[in-house]
């Protein structure tokens, strides 16, 4: 079976996670570019939040027991912050301080989430998984990403099955809102892609 393990699928996403926020920061002055690049990120975390939350909660709790248990329950309220977060920012407007400060507290919350996921969680996890069973993970959390909801939803449940089907019921309503919302251009995304290399 070929493709990323889980960890790696994660790490991905953290990273580019990052690369939006970097994005944002070069685009201070230009409240369009950095609403654009803000409601990418939006459109990555809650994504990200919602397929670890379906995924890899669940793994973590099935193969690692009550400390698994512990972990996907410090990972969900530390979600549900982050969230909170995010579903306040589509109130503010790009280019003002307080859009600034709520973009700078969403990412002073997921790097050390995401740090505790990458050197805690995962490897300890990915044992039990196996090179195979991590793969076929990836698999599930990348494709449950296309389904799920793409924006915050802190009133929302964060555990499978009521999840599941939250997100689902969800996730055509944030799409169409998607239609109607500014991300990045492509010429924008191809600077970011030629700053990375």
């Amino acid at each position: 079976m070929a493709g990323k393990t889980l960890t790696e699928a994660i790490k991905d996403d953290h990273q580019e996670m990052y690369e939006y926020h970097d994005a944002y920061k070069a685009a201070a002055g230009d409240p369009d570019a950095q609403a654009r690049w803000a409601r990418q990120l939006t459109w990555e975390v809650a994504r990200h939040a919602v397929g670890e939350e379906i995924v890899v909660y669940p793994l973590m709790e099935k193969h690692l027991g009550e400390k698994g248990r512990q972990l996907a329950d410090h990972d969900r309220a530390e979600h549900q912050k982050v969230k909170e977060y995010l579903y306040d920012l589509e109130s503010l407007t790009a280019g003002t301080a307080d859009y600034d400060k709520v973009i700078t507290q969403v990412m002073d919350h997921l790097h050390p989430h995401n740090d505790d996921e990458e050197l805690t969680d995962l490897p300890l996890l990915e044992p039990c998984l196996g090179e195979e069973g991590s793969k076929a993970a990836a698999a599930d959390f990348k494709r449950t990403k296309k389904f799920v909801p793409t924006r915050a939803h802190p009133s929302a449940p964060n555990q499978p099955p009521s999840e599941t089907l939250v997100a689902f019921l969800t996730a055509p309503i944030d799409k169409l809102k998607d239609e109607f919302a500014k991300f990045p251009t492509e010429e924008m995304k191809e600077e970011l892609k030629q700053s990375r290399q």
